[in-house]
C-alpha cells in the first residue's frame, strides 16, 4: 500500500500569505510553491509533501496580528479561561508568541510566563528572541503552543523537542486550525503554503495517551488540546480508507467568478475583499485566475495598510478608504465570518456582505 494518499493539489501559491510588500510588482512576483496535501496512511496526519521550508524567511514585513480585533480578543480571553482551568499556579512558556499579545495577557493575570520567538521586535524582557530548545537552558510547568504546529515539517519530532527541552514534564496546551472545518465549510481560502500540517482532532487525541481538555474555539475554525507532555506519542491510523476529501472542495471558485462577472454586466461597483491575510490572499489569487479581478482589499492592521499583498500585488486599504471611495451597495466579501458583525459596524451598514466562510456558496 503507498503510505501518502493524495488528497488535494494546488500549484504556484505564495509561500508567505501574511507577508507585505512595498510594491505591487515585488507583491506580484513573489516567490511561490506548490501544495500536495496528503494523508499520511501510517499515523493518519495530514501535511504538504512538497513543503520546501527554506523557501520561507520570516522579517519584518510577516504581520499576523489579528489582535487588533475586538472579536479576536475576545477568542484569546476563551483561550485564558482554559489556562486558568488546567494550569492555573503554573509556570508557563509560550513557544512561538509572535508580537507577544497572549503574553502580556496571561502575565496581567498574574503567570510566571517566559515567550520565545526569534522573530520578535518588541522589547518585552519576559520574551527572548530564540527558538525553545535544551540549549536556552529553561523549563516550566507548562508550554503554550497556539498556531505553530500547522506551521512545522514533522509536528511529532517538533513536539519531542519540546519535551526534551521541557526535561519531559508538564502540560501543554496546542491549538490550530481545525480541518473537518475547513472541509465542512468548502473554504478552499484556508488552504496554503504556510500552513504545512492540516489536523483534525482526532489527530491531537492520538497524539497524547494523557488528555485534561480539548474541543472547538472561534465559532469551530480552531482546534484545543490540554494533554501532559510526557504522554506524546507518535499517533497510528486505525481507519484504513482515510479521510474523506470533499471533491468539491473548488466549486466555490467558479460559482462566485461566474456570479460576479454576471453582476457587473449591469453593475460597475467594486469587488472588495475584507481580509488582507491568508483568506484574503488566495481568495483574491483564485478569483484573478478564474477571470475576476477583485479590486480592493480591506485590513484594519495599520501595519498592512498601504503595502501589497503577495500573488496579486493589491494594495491593501484601511476600513476608511473604503467607505469613502466604495458606493453605497458595493459587494463586500468578508473572509472570516466570525468578524461580519463587526465589519458591518464599521462600514456603517452601507455595503452588501458575503461571509463566504459562513455559507456554502
Amino acid at each position: 500500500m503507498n503510505r501518502y494518499r493524495l488528497l488535494y493539489s494546488a500549484e504556484r501559491l505564495p509561500v508567505f500569505q501574511n507577508r507585505m510588500f512595498p510594491t505591487a510588482e515585488t507583491g506580484r512576483t513573489c516567490i511561490t510553491g506548490d501544495i500536495h496535501l496528503v494523508q499520511d496512511m501510517t499515523t493518519g496526519l495530514i501535511f504538504n509533501r512538497s513543503f520546501m521550508p527554506e523557501l520561507l524567511e520570516y522579517d519584518q514585513n510577516y504581520q499576523n496580528e489579528q489582535a487588533l480585533s475586538p472579536i479576536f480578543r475576545d477568542h484569546l480571553g476563551e483561550v485564558l479561561t482554559i489556562i486558568d482551568r488546567h494550569m492555573a499556579n503554573h509556570s508557563l512558556i509560550e513557544v512561538g508568541c509572535g508580537k507577544g499579545v497572549f503574553l502580556e495577557m496571561l502575565a496581567a493575570r498574574g503567570y510566571n510566563v517566559t515567550g520565545l520567538d526569534p522573530a520578535y521586535e518588541g522589547m518585552n524582557p519576559r520574551i527572548l528572541k530564540k527558538y525553545f530548545s535544551t540549549e536556552v537552558g529553561i523549563n516550566a510547568d507548562a508550554v503554550i503552543l497556539r498556531h505553530v504546529l500547522e506551521h512545522v515539517p514533522n509536528p511529532i519530532d517538533f513536539l519531542k523537542n519540546i519535551k526534551k527541552a521541557n526535561c519531559d514534564k508538564g502540560k501543554i496546551y496546542i491549538e490550530v486550525p481545525c480541518f473537518d472545518w475547513i472541509c465542512s465549510h468548502r473554504a478552499w481560502f484556508d488552504i496554503f503554503y504556510e500552513h504545512v500540517n492540516y489536523f483534525r482532532l482526532e489527530d491531537l487525541l492520538r497524539m497524547f495517551g494523557r488528555v485534561h481538555g480539548y474541543g472547538h474555539l472561534f465559532g469551530g475554525q480552531y482546534l484545543y488540546i490540554v494533554a501532559d507532555i510526557d504522554s506524546l506519542q507518535t499517533p497510528i491510523l486505525k481507519n484504513e480508507k482515510g479521510f474523506d476529501f470533499p471533491d468539491d472542495m473548488l466549486d466555490g471558485v467558479s460559482q462566485i467568478a461566474f456570479a460576479q462577472k454576471e453582476m457587473r454586466k449591469t453593475d460597475a461597483a467594486p469587488l472588495i475583499v475584507w481580509g488582507g491575510s491568508s483568506k484574503g490572499v488566495i481568495f483574491s489569487l483564485f478569483m484573478q485566475r478564474a477571470g475576476l479581478e477583485v479590486d480592493y482589499v480591506v485590513d484594519i492592521n495599520p501595519a498592512k495598510q498601504g503595502m501589497y499583498i503577495p500573488a496579486t500585488g493589491i494594495k491593501v486599504s484601511s476600513p476608511n478608504e473604503i467607505v469613502s471611495k466604495a458606493a453605497p451597495g458595493s459587494t463586500i466579501f468578508v473572509m472570516n465570518g466570525n468578524y461580519l458583525a463587526e465589519i458591518k459596524e464599521m462600514t456603517h451598514h452601507n455595503f452588501t456582505y458575503i461571509a463566504i466562510d459562513h455559507e456554502r456558496i
